[in-house]
Protein backbone atom coordinates (compact mmCIF):
# COMPACT_ATOMS: atom_id res chain seq x y z
CA UNK A 1 0.00 0.00 0.00
CA UNK A 2 1.46 3.07 -0.99
CA UNK A 3 2.58 6.00 0.80
CA UNK A 4 1.80 9.46 -0.87
CA UNK A 5 2.78 13.34 0.18
CA UNK A 6 0.17 15.16 -0.84
CA UNK A 7 2.21 18.57 -1.27
CA UNK A 8 4.38 17.01 -3.33
CA UNK A 9 1.72 15.73 -5.68
CA UNK A 10 1.15 17.63 -8.94
CA UNK A 11 -2.70 18.44 -9.85
CA UNK A 12 -2.95 15.36 -12.21
CA UNK A 13 -1.50 13.10 -9.98
CA UNK A 14 -3.72 13.92 -7.22
CA UNK A 15 -6.41 13.15 -9.33
CA UNK A 16 -5.28 10.13 -9.97
CA UNK A 17 -4.69 9.33 -6.38
CA UNK A 18 -8.69 9.77 -5.64
CA UNK A 19 -9.67 8.35 -9.08
CA UNK A 20 -11.71 5.43 -8.26
CA UNK A 21 -10.95 1.65 -9.39
CA UNK A 22 -12.59 1.43 -13.00
CA UNK A 23 -15.92 -0.23 -12.41
CA UNK A 24 -16.48 -3.40 -14.32
CA UNK A 25 -19.10 -1.93 -16.79
CA UNK A 26 -18.04 -2.41 -20.66
CA UNK A 27 -19.90 -2.01 -23.62
CA UNK A 28 -20.40 -5.99 -23.48
CA UNK A 29 -21.45 -6.23 -19.89
CA UNK A 30 -23.92 -3.40 -20.93
CA UNK A 31 -25.09 -5.66 -23.50
CA UNK A 32 -25.69 -8.89 -21.61
CA UNK A 33 -27.72 -7.18 -19.32
CA UNK A 34 -29.78 -5.98 -21.57
CA UNK A 35 -30.21 -9.43 -22.77
CA UNK A 36 -31.02 -10.50 -19.74
CA UNK A 37 -33.90 -8.05 -19.28
CA UNK A 38 -35.31 -8.79 -22.79
CA UNK A 39 -34.97 -12.19 -21.60
CA UNK A 40 -37.38 -12.00 -18.70
CA UNK A 41 -39.76 -9.40 -20.31
CA UNK A 42 -40.14 -12.35 -22.96
CA UNK A 43 -40.15 -16.20 -21.52
CA UNK A 44 -40.76 -14.63 -17.41
CA UNK A 45 -40.13 -17.40 -14.88
CA UNK A 46 -38.60 -19.66 -17.43
CA UNK A 47 -36.12 -16.77 -17.93
CA UNK A 48 -35.36 -16.36 -14.78
CA UNK A 49 -35.70 -19.95 -13.83
CA UNK A 50 -32.42 -20.57 -16.96
CA UNK A 51 -29.96 -17.79 -15.48
CA UNK A 52 -30.55 -18.90 -11.84
CA UNK A 53 -29.46 -22.89 -12.95
CA UNK A 54 -26.96 -21.22 -15.16
CA UNK A 55 -25.49 -19.10 -11.84
CA UNK A 56 -26.62 -20.35 -9.31
CA UNK A 57 -28.58 -23.80 -8.52
CA UNK A 58 -28.66 -26.07 -11.53
CA UNK A 59 -31.47 -28.13 -10.35
CA UNK A 60 -34.14 -25.30 -8.89
CA UNK A 61 -37.58 -25.91 -9.73
CA UNK A 62 -39.20 -23.16 -7.89
CA UNK A 63 -38.07 -19.70 -7.51
CA UNK A 64 -40.81 -18.61 -4.91
CA UNK A 65 -40.40 -19.71 -0.59
CA UNK A 66 -43.58 -19.91 0.78
CA UNK A 67 -44.29 -19.01 4.27
CA UNK A 68 -43.59 -22.37 5.31
CA UNK A 69 -40.27 -22.40 3.71
CA UNK A 70 -39.53 -19.49 5.37
CA UNK A 71 -40.42 -20.77 8.52
CA UNK A 72 -38.67 -24.20 8.23
CA UNK A 73 -35.47 -21.89 7.26
CA UNK A 74 -35.42 -19.53 10.00
CA UNK A 75 -35.98 -22.38 12.72
CA UNK A 76 -32.15 -23.67 11.84
CA UNK A 77 -30.35 -20.71 12.81
CA UNK A 78 -27.83 -20.77 15.78
CA UNK A 79 -29.51 -19.04 19.20
CA UNK A 80 -26.48 -16.48 18.89
CA UNK A 81 -27.27 -15.30 15.64
CA UNK A 82 -30.49 -14.60 16.19
CA UNK A 83 -29.65 -12.40 19.19
CA UNK A 84 -27.35 -10.57 17.33
CA UNK A 85 -29.85 -9.81 14.33
CA UNK A 86 -33.11 -9.19 17.20
CA UNK A 87 -30.17 -6.69 18.75
CA UNK A 88 -29.36 -5.18 15.30
CA UNK A 89 -33.20 -5.07 14.35
CA UNK A 90 -33.72 -2.70 17.68
CA UNK A 91 -31.33 -0.64 16.89
CA UNK A 92 -31.77 0.19 13.59
CA UNK A 93 -35.79 0.45 14.29
CA UNK A 94 -35.05 2.90 16.68
CA UNK A 95 -33.10 5.29 14.63
CA UNK A 96 -35.34 4.84 11.68
CA UNK A 97 -38.75 5.43 13.72
CA UNK A 98 -37.50 8.61 14.45
CA UNK A 99 -37.58 9.52 10.65
CA UNK A 100 -41.31 9.11 10.20
CA UNK A 101 -42.60 12.01 8.14
CA UNK A 102 -45.68 13.88 9.13
CA UNK A 103 -47.96 15.89 7.08
CA UNK A 104 -48.25 19.83 7.22
CA UNK A 105 -51.20 22.05 5.77
CA UNK A 106 -50.07 25.77 5.28
CA UNK A 107 -52.40 28.91 4.62
CA UNK A 108 -50.03 30.28 1.93
CA UNK A 109 -52.48 33.31 1.33
CA UNK A 110 -56.37 33.92 3.13
CA UNK A 111 -58.20 31.42 1.23
CA UNK A 112 -55.68 28.99 0.13
CA UNK A 113 -54.57 25.96 1.72
CA UNK A 114 -51.37 23.99 0.46
CA UNK A 115 -50.47 20.73 2.06
CA UNK A 116 -47.89 18.01 1.70
CA UNK A 117 -49.10 14.49 2.59
CA UNK A 118 -46.67 11.00 2.18
CA UNK A 119 -47.69 7.84 1.20
CA UNK A 120 -45.88 4.21 1.33
CA UNK A 121 -44.87 3.09 -1.86
CA UNK A 122 -47.39 0.38 -2.72
CA UNK A 123 -44.75 -2.16 -3.64
CA UNK A 124 -41.18 -2.05 -3.13
CA UNK A 125 -38.74 -4.47 -4.14
CA UNK A 126 -35.51 -6.02 -1.65
CA UNK A 127 -32.38 -6.88 -3.49
CA UNK A 128 -30.42 -8.74 -1.01
CA UNK A 129 -26.83 -9.77 -2.74
CA UNK A 130 -25.60 -13.64 -2.37
CA UNK A 131 -22.72 -15.54 -3.36
CA UNK A 132 -19.07 -15.10 -1.32
CA UNK A 133 -20.93 -13.70 1.95
CA UNK A 134 -24.59 -14.02 3.27
CA UNK A 135 -26.10 -10.35 3.91
CA UNK A 136 -28.52 -10.94 6.50
CA UNK A 137 -27.37 -6.96 7.74
CA UNK A 138 -28.49 -5.66 4.03
CA UNK A 139 -32.23 -7.51 4.67
CA UNK A 140 -32.02 -5.66 7.90
CA UNK A 141 -31.16 -1.95 6.28
CA UNK A 142 -34.13 -2.92 3.69
CA UNK A 143 -36.59 -4.26 5.30
CA UNK A 144 -36.77 -2.19 8.31
CA UNK A 145 -37.49 1.02 6.92
CA UNK A 146 -39.96 -1.03 4.65
CA UNK A 147 -41.37 -2.37 7.73
CA UNK A 148 -42.04 0.58 9.55
CA UNK A 149 -43.40 2.46 6.02
CA UNK A 150 -45.67 -0.42 6.11
CA UNK A 151 -45.37 -0.52 2.08
CA UNK A 152 -48.08 -2.83 1.26
CA UNK A 153 -46.34 -5.34 -0.94
CA UNK A 154 -42.30 -5.95 0.01
CA UNK A 155 -40.78 -8.38 -1.93
CA UNK A 156 -37.37 -9.81 -1.04
CA UNK A 157 -35.24 -11.53 -3.66
CA UNK A 158 -31.39 -13.11 -3.36
CA UNK A 159 -29.79 -15.69 -5.22
CA UNK A 160 -30.04 -19.64 -4.06
CA UNK A 161 -26.90 -21.12 -2.93
CA UNK A 162 -25.77 -24.72 -4.82
CA UNK A 163 -28.72 -26.53 -3.02
CA UNK A 164 -31.26 -24.00 -3.56
CA UNK A 165 -31.68 -22.48 -0.58
CA UNK A 166 -31.49 -19.01 1.12
CA UNK A 167 -29.95 -18.90 4.36
CA UNK A 168 -31.39 -19.24 7.52
CA UNK A 169 -30.27 -16.13 8.63
CA UNK A 170 -31.98 -13.94 5.71
CA UNK A 171 -35.38 -15.89 6.98
CA UNK A 172 -34.98 -14.72 10.11
CA UNK A 173 -34.68 -11.35 8.80
CA UNK A 174 -37.26 -11.67 6.67
CA UNK A 175 -40.15 -12.62 9.77
CA UNK A 176 -39.09 -10.25 11.63
CA UNK A 177 -39.18 -7.75 9.10
CA UNK A 178 -42.89 -9.24 8.03
CA UNK A 179 -41.86 -9.96 4.55
CA UNK A 180 -43.73 -12.74 2.95
CA UNK A 181 -42.83 -12.90 -0.49
CA UNK A 182 -39.41 -14.08 -0.91
CA UNK A 183 -38.25 -15.10 -4.41
CA UNK A 184 -34.71 -17.72 -4.88
CA UNK A 185 -33.18 -15.47 -7.71
CA UNK A 186 -30.27 -13.11 -8.22
CA UNK A 187 -28.09 -11.00 -10.53
CA UNK A 188 -29.37 -8.92 -13.57
CA UNK A 189 -32.55 -11.64 -13.94
CA UNK A 190 -34.14 -10.73 -10.45
CA UNK A 191 -33.55 -7.03 -11.38
CA UNK A 192 -35.62 -7.64 -14.88
CA UNK A 193 -38.39 -9.43 -12.85
CA UNK A 194 -39.13 -7.05 -10.38
CA UNK A 195 -39.21 -4.45 -12.83
CA UNK A 196 -41.11 -6.03 -15.64
CA UNK A 197 -42.75 -8.76 -14.04
CA UNK A 198 -43.12 -12.41 -14.67
CA UNK A 199 -46.07 -15.06 -14.09
CA UNK A 200 -44.40 -15.56 -10.34
CA UNK A 201 -43.30 -11.95 -9.68
CA UNK A 202 -45.45 -8.97 -10.02
CA UNK A 203 -43.32 -5.71 -10.97
CA UNK A 204 -42.59 -3.21 -8.22
CA UNK A 205 -42.76 0.38 -7.86
CA UNK A 206 -39.52 1.08 -6.54
CA UNK A 207 -36.24 -1.45 -6.42
CA UNK A 208 -33.63 -1.33 -3.53
CA UNK A 209 -30.28 -3.00 -2.29
CA UNK A 210 -26.57 -3.17 -3.70
CA UNK A 211 -24.90 -5.55 -5.67
CA UNK A 212 -22.12 -6.45 -8.64
CA UNK A 213 -21.49 -4.99 -11.79
CA UNK A 214 -24.41 -6.67 -13.36
CA UNK A 215 -26.99 -6.00 -10.91
CA UNK A 216 -26.09 -2.02 -10.73
CA UNK A 217 -26.36 -2.31 -14.35
CA UNK A 218 -29.88 -3.29 -14.80
CA UNK A 219 -30.97 -1.30 -11.97
CA UNK A 220 -29.63 1.83 -14.20
CA UNK A 221 -31.10 0.22 -17.71
CA UNK A 222 -34.48 -1.23 -15.80
CA UNK A 223 -34.98 2.95 -14.63
CA UNK A 224 -35.04 4.11 -17.85
CA UNK A 225 -37.69 1.94 -18.73
CA UNK A 226 -40.70 3.05 -20.33
CA UNK A 227 -42.86 2.52 -16.90
CA UNK A 228 -40.20 1.15 -15.55
CA UNK A 229 -39.49 1.46 -11.31
CA UNK A 230 -37.35 3.84 -9.59
CA UNK A 231 -34.01 2.94 -7.98
CA UNK A 232 -32.63 4.08 -4.27
CA UNK A 233 -29.58 5.32 -5.58
CA UNK A 234 -26.80 4.95 -8.09
CA UNK A 235 -23.67 2.60 -6.64
CA UNK A 236 -20.17 1.73 -7.41
CA UNK A 237 -17.75 -0.13 -5.28
CA UNK A 238 -16.99 0.13 -1.41
CA UNK A 239 -15.05 2.72 0.27
CA UNK A 240 -13.67 4.24 3.38
CA UNK A 241 -11.86 7.20 3.92
CA UNK A 242 -9.85 7.84 7.51
CA UNK A 243 -8.93 11.28 8.84
CA UNK A 244 -6.33 10.68 11.76
CA UNK A 245 -3.99 12.21 13.46
CA UNK A 246 -1.23 11.01 16.65
CA UNK A 247 -4.01 10.35 18.76
CA UNK A 248 -5.48 7.32 16.86
CA UNK A 249 -4.33 3.47 17.25
CA UNK A 250 -2.46 2.38 14.49
CA UNK A 251 -4.28 -0.86 15.26
CA UNK A 252 -7.82 0.45 14.87
CA UNK A 253 -6.78 2.67 11.75
CA UNK A 254 -5.43 -0.34 9.97
CA UNK A 255 -8.30 -2.62 11.47
CA UNK A 256 -11.20 -0.46 9.78
CA UNK A 257 -9.49 0.05 6.61
CA UNK A 258 -8.91 -3.45 6.43
CA UNK A 259 -12.77 -3.96 6.95
CA UNK A 260 -13.40 -2.39 3.77
CA UNK A 261 -10.85 -3.81 1.54
CA UNK A 262 -11.92 -6.86 2.15
CA UNK A 263 -15.13 -6.23 0.75
CA UNK A 264 -14.02 -6.90 -2.83
CA UNK A 265 -10.96 -6.60 -4.90
CA UNK A 266 -12.78 -3.08 -6.32
CA UNK A 267 -13.37 -1.38 -3.34
CA UNK A 268 -10.82 1.52 -2.18
CA UNK A 269 -9.41 2.69 1.32
CA UNK A 270 -7.84 5.79 1.80
CA UNK A 271 -5.96 7.40 5.42
CA UNK A 272 -5.01 10.87 5.71
CA UNK A 273 -2.95 12.27 8.22
CA UNK A 274 -0.42 15.07 8.97
CA UNK A 275 1.40 12.23 11.09
CA UNK A 276 4.12 10.22 9.14
CA UNK A 277 5.09 8.32 12.48
CA UNK A 278 1.16 7.09 12.66
CA UNK A 279 1.13 6.21 8.85
CA UNK A 280 4.15 4.40 9.12
CA UNK A 281 2.64 2.77 11.95
CA UNK A 282 -0.24 1.75 10.29
CA UNK A 283 1.52 0.31 7.16
CA UNK A 284 3.07 -1.74 9.63
CA UNK A 285 -0.35 -3.20 11.26
CA UNK A 286 -1.62 -3.36 8.05
CA UNK A 287 0.51 -5.97 6.68
CA UNK A 288 0.54 -7.75 10.44
CA UNK A 289 -3.27 -8.27 10.14
CA UNK A 290 -3.52 -9.28 6.79
CA UNK A 291 -1.56 -12.64 7.74
CA UNK A 292 -4.63 -13.64 9.95
CA UNK A 293 -7.09 -12.44 7.72
CA UNK A 294 -9.61 -15.17 5.98
CA UNK A 295 -10.03 -12.26 2.64
CA UNK A 296 -6.39 -11.44 2.48
CA UNK A 297 -6.44 -12.02 -1.28
CA UNK A 298 -9.58 -9.84 -1.80
CA UNK A 299 -8.22 -7.11 0.50
CA UNK A 300 -4.74 -7.03 -1.24
CA UNK A 301 -5.93 -6.80 -4.35
CA UNK A 302 -8.27 -3.69 -3.19
CA UNK A 303 -5.15 -2.01 -1.40
CA UNK A 304 -3.53 -1.85 -5.02
CA UNK A 305 -6.15 0.63 -5.64
CA UNK A 306 -5.55 2.56 -1.83
CA UNK A 307 -3.10 4.77 -0.11
CA UNK A 308 -1.72 6.18 2.89
CA UNK A 309 -1.31 9.95 2.33
CA UNK A 310 0.52 12.41 4.17
CA UNK A 311 -1.43 16.13 4.28
CA UNK A 312 0.55 19.18 5.74
CA UNK A 313 -2.50 19.76 8.08
CA UNK A 314 -6.05 18.21 9.28
CA UNK A 315 -7.66 20.88 7.40
CA UNK A 316 -6.15 19.61 4.41
CA UNK A 317 -7.23 16.27 4.83
CA UNK A 318 -10.74 17.92 5.21
CA UNK A 319 -10.56 19.45 1.91
CA UNK A 320 -9.31 15.84 0.65
CA UNK A 321 -11.87 13.88 1.78
CA UNK A 322 -15.02 16.74 0.49
CA UNK A 323 -13.41 16.16 -3.23
CA UNK A 324 -13.63 12.46 -2.62
CA UNK A 325 -16.77 11.98 -1.01
CA UNK A 326 -16.34 9.27 0.08
CA UNK A 327 -19.01 6.76 1.32
CA UNK A 328 -17.92 6.02 4.69
CA UNK A 329 -15.58 8.51 6.44
CA UNK A 330 -14.18 7.92 9.09
CA UNK A 331 -12.77 10.59 11.81
CA UNK A 332 -9.80 9.30 14.58
CA UNK A 333 -9.15 12.55 15.91
CA UNK A 334 -9.58 13.06 19.77
CA UNK A 335 -11.84 16.52 19.08
CA UNK A 336 -13.22 14.93 15.85
CA UNK A 337 -16.56 16.93 16.71
CA UNK A 338 -14.73 20.38 15.42
CA UNK A 339 -14.45 18.85 12.02
CA UNK A 340 -17.60 17.51 11.66
CA UNK A 341 -18.78 21.07 9.90
CA UNK A 342 -15.55 20.67 7.01
CA UNK A 343 -16.15 17.43 6.20
CA UNK A 344 -20.59 17.00 5.09
CA UNK A 345 -20.20 15.21 1.71
CA UNK A 346 -20.08 11.59 3.10
CA UNK A 347 -22.37 8.60 3.06
CA UNK A 348 -21.85 8.10 7.21
CA UNK A 349 -19.50 9.68 9.24
CA UNK A 350 -18.24 7.86 11.91
CA UNK A 351 -16.83 9.76 14.97
CA UNK A 352 -14.10 8.90 17.13
CA UNK A 353 -11.80 6.51 18.61
CA UNK A 354 -14.47 4.21 19.26
CA UNK A 355 -17.01 4.02 16.44
CA UNK A 356 -15.67 1.42 14.27
CA UNK A 357 -17.58 1.67 10.30
CA UNK A 358 -18.45 -2.32 10.93
CA UNK A 359 -20.46 -0.78 13.60
CA UNK A 360 -22.68 0.89 11.15
CA UNK A 361 -22.68 -1.99 8.75
CA UNK A 362 -24.55 -4.11 11.49
CA UNK A 363 -25.64 -2.43 14.43
CA UNK A 364 -25.53 1.27 15.30
CA UNK A 365 -28.58 1.94 14.28
CA UNK A 366 -27.93 4.27 11.07
CA UNK A 367 -28.22 2.61 7.47
CA UNK A 368 -25.34 0.99 5.92
CA UNK A 369 -26.92 1.28 1.98
CA UNK A 370 -24.83 4.54 1.42
CA UNK A 371 -24.08 6.53 -2.29
CA UNK A 372 -21.10 5.20 -3.52
CA UNK A 373 -18.22 6.18 -6.45
CA UNK A 374 -18.66 10.07 -5.26
CA UNK A 375 -22.21 10.23 -5.53
CA UNK A 376 -21.96 11.19 -1.41
CA UNK A 377 -22.03 15.53 -3.41
CA UNK A 378 -25.74 14.91 -4.51
CA UNK A 379 -27.21 11.87 -3.17
CA UNK A 380 -28.36 10.84 0.55
CA UNK A 381 -27.78 8.20 2.75
CA UNK A 382 -30.88 5.43 2.89
CA UNK A 383 -33.67 6.47 4.99
CA UNK A 384 -37.03 6.03 5.97
CA UNK A 385 -38.53 8.48 3.72
CA UNK A 386 -36.96 6.83 0.64
CA UNK A 387 -39.81 3.96 1.11
CA UNK A 388 -42.61 6.89 0.56
CA UNK A 389 -43.40 9.13 -1.79
CA UNK A 390 -44.85 12.68 -1.17
CA UNK A 391 -47.54 14.90 -3.09
CA UNK A 392 -49.36 17.98 -2.53
CA UNK A 393 -52.66 19.14 -2.60
CA UNK A 394 -54.38 22.68 -2.57
CA UNK A 395 -57.60 24.14 -1.55
CA UNK A 396 -58.86 27.77 -2.65
CA UNK A 397 -62.09 29.59 -1.94
CA UNK A 398 -63.29 31.74 -4.40
CA UNK A 399 -62.27 34.93 -2.17
CA UNK A 400 -58.66 33.17 -2.31
CA UNK A 401 -58.85 32.85 -5.79
CA UNK A 402 -60.18 36.58 -6.32
CA UNK A 403 -56.81 37.76 -4.15
CA UNK A 404 -54.00 35.82 -6.18
CA UNK A 405 -56.02 36.05 -9.65
CA UNK A 406 -54.00 39.09 -10.89
CA UNK A 407 -50.78 37.58 -10.18
CA UNK A 408 -52.00 34.37 -11.83
CA UNK A 409 -53.36 35.88 -15.13
CA UNK A 410 -50.56 38.06 -15.24
CA UNK A 411 -47.67 35.35 -15.30
CA UNK A 412 -50.18 33.23 -17.72
CA UNK A 413 -50.20 35.99 -20.36
CA UNK A 414 -46.79 36.78 -20.03
CA UNK A 415 -45.76 33.23 -20.97
CA UNK A 416 -48.74 33.16 -23.70
CA UNK A 417 -50.38 30.83 -22.08
CA UNK A 418 -53.81 31.99 -22.36
CA UNK A 419 -55.53 28.82 -21.45
CA UNK A 420 -54.66 28.81 -18.11
CA UNK A 421 -55.44 32.37 -17.96
CA UNK A 422 -58.93 32.10 -18.40
CA UNK A 423 -59.32 29.19 -16.57
CA UNK A 424 -58.57 31.44 -13.61
CA UNK A 425 -60.50 34.42 -15.07
CA UNK A 426 -63.81 32.14 -16.02
CA UNK A 427 -64.67 31.10 -12.44
CA UNK A 428 -64.43 34.70 -11.18
CA UNK A 429 -67.03 35.61 -13.68
CA UNK A 430 -69.30 32.86 -12.46
CA UNK A 431 -72.06 33.95 -10.29
CA UNK A 432 -73.69 32.19 -7.18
Amino acid sequence: MQILQWSQLSAAEQAQVLARPTQSQSRELQQQVADIIDAVATDGDAAVLRYTRQFDCDTLTQLRYSEADIMRRAELLEPAVKQAIDTAYQTINTFHQQQKPSDISVETYPGVVCSQRFQALQSVGLYIPGGSAVLPSTALMLGVPAQIANNPRRVLVSPPDKDGELSPALMYVAQKCGITEVYRCGGAQAIAALAVGTESIAPVAKIFGPGNSYVTAAKQQVAQRNGGPAIDMPAGPSELLVIADDSANPEFVAADLLSQAEHGADSQVLLLSPSAALIDATQAAIARQLEVLPRAATARKALTESALIQTDSLEQACTISELYAPEHLSLQLDNADDYLAQVTQAGSIFIGHYTPESGGDYATGTNHVLPTYGFARNYSSLGLLDFYRRYTTQNVSKEGLSGLSSAIITLAETEGLRAHARAVSIRLEDKP
